[in-house]
Order: structure tokens, then sequence, then C-alpha cells
């Protein structure tokens, strides 16, 4: 029986594969259009990174003994799996359907594959979690680094702090407005993300 985690996972997938699949080359370039600022952003976090890659391959890849990339430790937002959809090739995508229905169990995330991580742009809670290690042994030493990591964490809100309108908020709606529903749909579902919005509604458009 495919654990909870994984069905509502390859649900989202596959309900955001299907509504692509029937949008016009037009409107997925408008879609994509909404998603470019992000993902100037994401690649500006990548850069800054790689200062970790040796790190990190020793602590999550290989001793097992890192919190990151840990069992159903992912918290995915839907958007993410839009705009790693539209990020993708259809044989990306088939990688993680297949990850998710053959999941053999273990310990390290289902996305982990020989290579690691499955996603062409991982999910924005996995790109910006730095372990105690990390933080402690490269950041806190560099104040210039420390300085650029706060900044970056500064602008991840811009796209995912529902204070305001932001462009995760933006995507689940759009999608909502299709007809999708789907648990990783967090900021019309969850209570926190939801009191937010509500305290700032005036700065909301009115949905149509």
């Amino acid at each position: 029986m495919m654990r909870e985690y994984n069905r509502d996972q390859l649900e989202a997938l596959l309900m955001v594969r299907a509504h692509l699949g029937g949008l016009s080359r037009f409107q997925k370039d408008k879609l994509f259009e909404k998603t470019e600022s992000y993902l100037h952003f994401r690649a500006e976090v990548d850069r800054f990174q790689r200062v970790f890659s040796t790190l990190c391959t020793k602590k999550c890849f290989t001793s097992r003994s890192s919190a990151c990339c840990g069992r159903e430790g992912i918290a995915t937002f839907f958007a993410d799996v839009v705009i790693n959809a539209l990020c993708s090739t259809d044989e990306q995508l088939d990688l993680l359907e297949q990850a998710l229905r053959q999941d053999p169990g273990g310990f390290k995330c289902v996305y982990i594959g020989k290579s690691g991580c499955l996603w062409r742009i991982k999910p924005i809670v996995c790109e910006m979690f730095l372990c105690d290690e990390a933080k402690n042994t490269v950041l806190r030493p560099d104040p210039v680094l420390l300085r650029q990591w706060e900044e970056l964490r500064v602008r991840e809100k811009e796209y995912t702090w529902p204070d305001k309108p932001v462009l995760f908020d933006e995507l689940e709606a759009l999608f909502i407005r299709a007809g999708c529903d789907s648990p990783l749909m967090y900021f019309h579902r969850s209570p926190g993300l939801l009191r937010i919005k509500a305290h700032n509604s005036s700065k909301f458009p009115i949905q149509k």
C-alpha cells in the first residue's frame, strides 16, 4: 500500500501534469513568465549553496547523520510541484512518478536517486534548509556569507510569505480556479497561513 505522503505527492504531480498538458503553448508561456523572478532568485540561492557542497555530501548523502533529506521530511508546497513541472522534461517528471510508485522505503527521502535529488527545481524548504553544522562551521565564522544568507532568507518571503500577494499563493489559486484540489495547497488550507492572509486581506485583490 502506498504511504499517505507518497499518495499526496503523486496526486499533486499527476494533477499538475494533466492541467499543464491541456494548456496551449501561449498559456504555458504566460504561466512560466510568472515564475521568472522566482527562478532568478533560486539560481542565486543555488550559487550560494555551493559553498556547502562538500559538507552536505558528507553529512546528507554519505554518513546519513544529517537532519535534511530524511524520510517524509519535506513539506512540499503545491507551487513547488507546478514550478518544477514547468521547468522539467517529461522524462524527468516520469522519474518522480516512478520514485513515488516504487518507493522501497528506508531512511532517505523518496526523491533521492543514485545521483542525488530527482527534482529539477527542488522544493523551497529543501533549498533553504541548513543544518546546525553548516551554520556553525561555514556561515558563522564568515560575516559576509552570513549576511548574504540572511538577505536570501528575507527575499524568500517575497514568494512564500502571504502577508501580501505572493507567487506560491497565486499559483495555488490559479489551479483551484481550474478545478484542482490537493492537500499540498497549504496557502488555502493551512490555518497559520490563512490567518496571515486574513490579517492582511486588504492587500489581496478580489478573486474572480
